[in-house]
């Protein structure tokens, strides 16, 4: 038996409504809301007590990118950003096709290396760790593209988010561990996660049967499942119906309500306006302009960056 195979038989082995259980795994389902269950998220660990330090940022930034920049070769996709997140921030991210965006948000990540500029999470530098230990400090991103294991079903490859989640806060080897080797919290937070998206009902499906749209929404459960502290989406709504962006809009305001810090990336600028109380935006690699949305979409540099500066004229 394979490890896919192990997963597939330990995430079949539960799927269902776990109200209070899930609580052992950070996650509390909430009934009340109108677009759902509501998601409690118990703040990870974030980095362990060796790691912790006072750091150079100030007081309730989260998360600190200064003078980033990635180049390859003689393309500056990113050149010179500083961005700072605070404590539970809901921030917009926002620019033309080609800005920097999501190349910016693989660099928050870990996925993607700098040329130069430093990050700090919780006043501790992490440029130079590897994607795994990115994650492990309470950093979780979805993608512009989805990305899921094929033959897995939904829970299950939420379920690989969940243990992410469950390993940051005891060490591995001495977890309990069921006969499938995964714990009976992951496979809950698992299951609490999808309800919370609105997924329950297709929790055994294997991910490739479903709807761009739904594939989408297991992404962003199996982020959830991790616990993070600070949540990256990367055009979450892309190729979904207008229904199901409203709903997920809803989600990411509940979150937000929860104080779960997020960056969201995110071409519906109208979107980003209703929920962001501050948005950064970049071009060409800069920040052009930041502060809030309602101001900043105005001022004749982003105009121009998105519209030209013919029509910005107009």
């Amino acid at each position: 038996m394979d490890a896919l195979q192990t997963v597939r038989l330990a995430a079949d082995t539960y799927c269902g409504r776990a109200a209070g259980a899930g609580a052992q795994a950070g996650i509390a389902v909430v009934t009340g809301s109108v677009t759902g269950p509501r998601l409690r998220v118990t703040k990870g660990s974030g980095a362990s007590s060796s790691e912790a330090g006072s750091g150079s940022q100030r007081r309730g930034t989260l998360l600190q990118a200064t003078e980033v920049a990635v180049h390859f070769g003689g393309v500056r996709a990113v050149d010179g950003v500083s961005i700072s997140v605070s404590e539970g921030e809901l921030l917009g991210l926002v620019g033309p096709n080609g800005s920097g965006k999501s190349t910016m948000l693989g660099v928050l990540s870990g996925l993607t290396r700098l040329t130069t500029g430093t990050l700090e999470f919780r006043g501790v530098r992490y440029d130079q760790y590897r994607p795994a230990r990115v994650a492990g400090l309470g950093i979780a991103r979805t993608f512009q593209t989805v990305r899921l294991v094929a033959r897995l079903s939904a829970v299950g490859n939420v379920m690989l988010g969940a243990d992410r989640g469950a390993g940051r806060t005891r060490p591995r080897v001495t977890r309990p561990r069921t006969w499938f080797g995964l714990e009976a919290d992951t496979r809950r937070a698992a299951c609490e996660a999808l309800e919370l998206v609105g997924m329950s009902e297709y929790a055994k499906a294997v991910v490739t049967d479903l709807p761009y749209g739904l594939q989408r929404k297991v992404e962003i459960a199996r982020a959830l499942a991790s616990r993070p502290d600070i949540l990256l989406l990367d055009e979450p709504v892309a190729g979904m119906s207008q229904g199901e962006r409203e709903a997920l809009s809803a989600l990411i305001k509940q979150l937000s309500e929860q104080g779960l810090t997020q960056v969201l990336v995110e071409h519906d600028v109208g979107m980003v306006t209703s929920l962001c109380p501050r948005v950064v935006v970049l071009d060409q690699g800069r920040v052009i302009a930041e502060g809030p949305p309602r101001t900043v979409m105005q001022t004749p540099q982003v105009r121009d960056a998105y519209l030209g500066g013919d029509y910005a004229e107009a």
